[in-house]
């Protein structure tokens, strides 16, 4: 979940903001339906595989984000967010190979050629942009939860814009995050995270590329 390092001091701080550019809700389809199929991460710590699944819904001014996963850490609070690249690249998941220090763990940083920084956080106002201080969901016993919101796009449009000048939402050039396990996990003190945030917070334990599934202007 790369948050730009220069941004970090906000983040230690409090609330950073994230979303989308002014001209990507102009130019975005007034209905459209995104998905993203998410793969397992880090499998070998996490000790089970994390799916799910994210869809995005664009209804006119209205951006709701619905969130099923499976099989992630049970009884843990899980971020979540989209990533990207300010420039407009193709965000993409890493391989294994994105794993730098042979440690065996692709952490947050290794993310990054890859996937780019943090953008979006899928907590109870994504508007709000608090990254660091946001409510994320928690999965049950058996590791599954479900997430919805809807957000205002202009809304998102406005605190995108004060994180990523000039920058558009493009939701098909993103990629989806699930992170986090138990606090008690034992990593290798190779694994990275940002500043103070503890890497079993920003562990990447699943990811998928968001892609159109469907669009059409409205009548």
């Amino acid at each position: 979940m790369k948050l730009h390092h220069a941004c970090l001091p906000a983040l230690v701080a409090g609330a950073i903001l994230f979303a989308m550019p002014g001209t990507g809700v102009a130019a975005a389809p007034a209905h459209a339906v995104y998905t993203a199929h998410l793969h397992a991460m880090n499998t070998g710590t996490t000790r089970t595989p994390t799916t799910g699944e994210a869809r995005f819904t664009v209804d006119g001014d209205k951006l709701t984000i619905d969130i099923k996963v499976h099989g992630a850490p049970p009884d843990t609070v899980h971020w979540q967010h989209f990533h990207g690249f300010v420039d407009g690249r193709q965000a993409t998941c890493p391989a294994a190979n994105a794993d730098a220090n042979h440690d065996g763990i692709v952490d947050l940083i290794e993310t990054e050629k890859a996937s780019g920084t943090t953008m979006v956080p899928f907590i109870t106002d994504p508007a709000s942009m608090d990254v660091a201080h946001g409510t994320y969901p928690k999965a049950d016993a058996q590791g599954d939860y479900t997430y919805r919101e809807t957000v205002s796009l202009k809304a998102l449009d406005a605190a995108f814009d004060k994180a990523f000048p000039g920058g558009k939402l493009d939701l098909d050039k993103r990629v989806v995050y699930i992170h986090g396990v138990p606090t008690d996990t034992r990593l290798p003190s190779t694994v990275q995270s940002l500043g103070p945030i503890p890497a079993q917070t920003t562990l990447p334990i699943a990811c998928g590329r968001i892609e159109r599934v469907s669009s059409h202007a409205s009548h």
